[in-house]
């Protein structure tokens, strides 16, 4: 039965600040959880983030390095002429690249540029095109989707 004597809030509702300092009894008393001496059991003490007691950081034993990286992927780049081992009306996309081992892998992004020319109509999915190379593949009856 519910009584009230029995209530209690749930666990971790809350929380209950650390009393120190109030004697040796309490658990927390003399050094009040500091430990003995040091830079750290002084009062206003703060060490900046890094800070090695005074020897040169890491940070800046370092050399700098130059460039830049981006987070975004690089698109997979191949040619109108790649696409000459292909018969007339076949489909083209990523998956069908990495099964004749020309992508590592299937979820690659693909481009074709416009170098070369393409002499059958081929139909391209999922793959972007440079603006000379889409002309090419219409001029030769392919389709882009």
């Amino acid at each position: 039965m519910l009584k009230l004597s029995g209530l209690k809030p749930y666990k971790g509702a809350t929380k209950r600040r650390k009393v120190v300092g109030r004697g040796v009894g309490s658990g927390h008393g003399t050094f009040s959880g500091r430990g003995a001496k040091g830079q750290r059991a002084r009062s206003g003490s703060s060490i900046p983030v890094g800070f090695e007691g005074g020897r040169m950081p890491l940070q800046r034993q370092l050399p700098k390095r130059r460039g830049f990286t981006s987070r975004n992927e690089k698109s997979e780049v191949f040619n109108l002429n790649d696409f000459d081992k292909f018969k007339a009306g076949e489909t083209v996309n990523p998956k069908v690249l990495f099964n004749l081992g020309l992508l590592k892998s299937a979820q690659r992004k693909v481009k074709v540029l416009g170098q070369g020319e393409l002499k059958k109509a081929l139909i391209f999915e999922k793959i972007n095109f440079s603006a000379s190379a889409r002309q090419k593949v219409e001029k030769a009856g392919g389709k882009i989707t």
